[in-house]
């Protein structure tokens, strides 16, 4: 009975044969990534811990002294994103930085566990490690910039609020809530709750955690939610989607009078035309959003995966249209991605293959390649265009895999029982029968 009792409830090999593999790669990548962000190894670029040491730091000291940076413009975030600015002062023994970057391991690590024990759950449908592979991959392709962002506790607490969906709707709800007051979002996450009691549960628990975090930040930090007027003047991203139509007119001297400057915390094209762009974004960010509401009006059919599928694919529209596609975004998608990874009713196998080579992509764009992207250079516009590409064919094939898994597939219904056929009677011969 020793030898049964070592093997996974999934039949398959012994445990430690099966998580031996992703523990070891995800040790191996991530000293790689701590000594690129530590900057013992040197990438060319630019350096991706320079959010961490300005902005960052700088909001940290403004946030000790009891306000949010309110006047501001790049503090673009909900209230609770104080947290995670506030958290290294629990290591007092570390500079900020430094802090900072064993914080977000500690988190990755964390996420790694989640996506194991996933894994190994054979009763939720699992496909094995296929999850914990898809985290380990995809973060590592991520570079550096994975841990020098605060995006990777977001994406924990997005994970953990999925994979807690099937047993925990309570705390599930409570967790996209949190996650929405983090960096909004997590929000999305429910847009693929499920019908009926579980998903009224999610939907409740996500409102009183929401309320009460306002309400907390609110009373204890003024500021709060500035960050709802610091939008309105943004530009188009060097790296959206939209930027190429820039990108394309200065490689054939096309745009005239503009310029690519550092606004709103993020490096921007502004001038002729961006206003329309910019606008356009919106637009199909909106279109996005009517998409999946019709989506939601036509589901019949809801699996264990469903909420994970639908929630790495709204993730993939409003990322893929945003005017804004940060290489940290990328940490979102990867997470989603492993999550569904984990369920083998999920639909969305392939488009997280194209978000890890997405990922693959915009580990080299960005920090290597950083300066090809902002002055257009042929090399610049060509990884940008498979990067971004990548992610609108990913976002395509999402919707029409779950538009047919969840509406076009009419829900199983099972058979009914029929009734054991009635012999015909026979007539007995009576006693009694007269004689003819």
């Amino acid at each position: 009975m020793a030898g049964a009792d070592s093997r996974d409830r999934t039949g398959g090999g012994p445990l430690l044969q099966r998580l031996g593999p992703p523990v070891a790669v995800f040790a191996v990548t991530r000293v790689l990534v701590l000594l690129c962000v530590f900057r013992l190894i040197v990438l060319p670029g630019v350096d991706p811990a320079s959010d961490v040491t300005v902005l960052y730091h700088s909001w940290f000291e403004v946030m000790r002294g009891g306000s949010f940076p309110l006047h501001d413009v790049t503090w673009q975030y909900p209230p609770a994103a104080a947290l995670p600015m506030l958290a290294p002062a629990l290591l007092p023994f570390l500079d900020y930085t430094s802090a900072f970057i064993w914080l977000a391991c500690a988190a990755d690590v964390v996420g790694f566990g989640l996506l194991l024990r996933a894994g190994r759950d054979g009763a939720q449908g699992s496909r094995g490690m296929a999850g914990a592979w898809v985290w380990v991959l995809g973060a590592a392709m991520i570079g550096p910039t994975v841990y020098a962002r605060y995006d990777l506790q977001v994406t924990v607490v997005a994970m953990a609020a999925l994979l807690a969906a099937a047993r925990h709707p309570r705390v599930s709800g409570a967790l996209a809530g949190f996650g929405a007051m983090l960096k909004v979002w997590p929000v999305l996450l429910l847009v693929g709750t499920p019908p009926g009691r579980a998903g009224r549960r999610m939907w409740a628990a996500a409102g009183i955690a929401v309320a009460a975090i306002a309400l907390f930040f609110t009373t204890i930090m003024p500021g709060g939610f500035a960050f709802l007027t610091f939008q309105s003047d943004r530009g188009t991203e060097v790296e959206s989607l939209g930027s190429l139509v820039f990108h394309l007119a200065r490689r054939f001297g096309h745009w005239h009078g503009g310029k690519v400057l550092l606004n709103y915390g993020s490096v921007e094209f502004l001038g002729p035309y961006v206003s329309v762009v910019s606008h356009l974004a919106l637009a199909l960010t909106a279109i996005a959003f009517g998409w999946l509401l019709l989506w939601r009006l036509k589901a019949r059919t809801h699996t264990p995966a469903t909420m994970c599928d639908a929630a790495f694919t709204a993730i993939l529209l409003f990322t893929t249209t945003s005017r804004v596609i940060s290489p940290q975004y990328m940490i979102w998608l990867v997470g989603l991605a492993a999550v569904c990874m984990t369920l083998r009713a999920s639909v969305q196998a392939f488009p997280a293959v194209l978000v890890l080579v997405a990922t693959a992509v915009t580990g080299a764009e960005f920090p290597v390649l950083f300066h090809d992207v902002v002055t257009s250079s042929s090399m610049g516009v060509a990884v940008l265009t498979l990067r971004n590409g990548l992610l609108v064919a990913a976002s395509l094939i999402a919707c029409r895999n779950l538009w047919r898994a969840s509406v076009s597939r009419a829900p199983h219904i099972p058979d009914a029982p029929q009734a054991e056929p009635v012999p015909p009677l026979r007539r007995r011969p009576s006693a009694e029968a007269p004689h003819r």
